[in-house]
């Protein structure tokens, strides 16, 4: 018994260390932000293990990173990021950590938006958008912008560890696969409501592309970034085309506070609705875990209240 008992903890300890090695052989990949991660956690699957700076809920126009942020840079073999001045802190980040390894930007080959100032007073001003040529570098909210992304992935996972390109390139196409079959769904979904009753107010100007991509008019009292803040004019022209426009679809964002929003809604006498995932996905637990989940979940809330317009 007491011979059996050595051989047992012997075979145990030997399976605990492969166990270990297994797992320290996986690829260390760090994503900028939640969305990007679980993004990149679908293609690389077992080989890879993806930390996430900016996690769930979490405004990445804000960020501030930490001691330990900076020691999975240094610990990576690969960076992701979004590009188009997204994570302007990352290069501090990579500095810090004396990181020299790769870095890959997701949205790099997909057709860049400029961000469109539009003036909300439509009574005192001549109607015409005001074009500040700012890069809007929320590309992620158009599906079809994910297919590059995970291109641009899968050729940087693959370089990088050329044992497993053909496992990222089945998992790359099978995410594809549900990215169409998700644009499907949504651009079905919207042609059930004419163009005039497409039109939403939001925190900030996080839906150019989506907006663009399936038809759906965005309105919002902060820029592209949360750090904005919108004059008292830029309000009270935006409540005045609210009641004008009668917009009863009016929602809050996860990784922003709901105040202005509150503000706006009350003054402009319609019902705040619900909470649209912009930046950040949602804690495991919640509606929108994944950016797959995260979209679906986003559609459904902008079509049950364009119900109401």
């Amino acid at each position: 018994m007491k011979l059996f008992r050595q051989v047992f903890l012997s075979i145990a300890a030997m399976l605990a260390v492969q166990g270990a090695s297994a797992a320290d052989a996986r690829l260390p990949v760090v994503a900028s932000f939640s969305i990007l991660g679980d993004i990149v956690a679908n293609i690389g699957g077992d080989r890879i293990v993806v930390t996430t700076l900016v996690g769930p809920d979490q405004d990445a126009h804000v960020f501030q990173p930490a001691p330990d942020h900076i020691k999975s840079v240094a610990r990576a073999r690969l960076v992701v990021v979004n590009g188009l001045g997204f994570e302007g802190w990352m290069e501090r980040v990579t500095q810090s950590a004396n990181y020299r390894g790769d870095i890959v930007v997701a949205s790099q080959g997909i057709a860049v938006r400029d961000r469109v100032e539009e003036e909300h007073d439509h009574d005192s001003h001549d109607g015409h958008d005001h074009h500040h040529g700012k890069n809007d570098p929320h590309a992620w909210q158009n599906p079809a912008n994910i297919v590059i992304y995970t291109q641009n992935i899968v050729a940087a996972l693959s370089k990088l560890d050329p044992a497993g390109a053909a496992l990222y390139r089945k998992n790359g196409d099978a995410y594809i696969a549900s990215l169409n079959e998700l644009d499907r769904w949504a651009i079905q979904q919207f042609a059930q409501f004419p163009p005039a009753k497409r039109k939403v107010i939001t925190s900030h100007d996080a839906f150019e592309y989506f907006g663009a991509h399936y038809q759906v008019r965005f309105l919002a009292p902060q820029g592209v970034s949360t750090e904005s803040e919108p004059s008292a004019k830029e309000v009270a022209g935006l409540i005045r085309q609210i009641r004008k426009e009668k917009i009863r679809a009016v929602f809050i964002e996860n990784m922003s506070s709901p105040k202005l929003l509150q503000q706006i809604s009350k003054e402009a006498g319609v019902t705040l609705g619900g909470k649209l995932y912009a930046d950040a996905l949602s804690q495991a637990d919640g509606p929108a875990p994944t950016y797959l989940k995260l979209m679906r979940y986003n559609i459904g809330q902008l079509l049950a209240q364009m119900k109401l317009n």
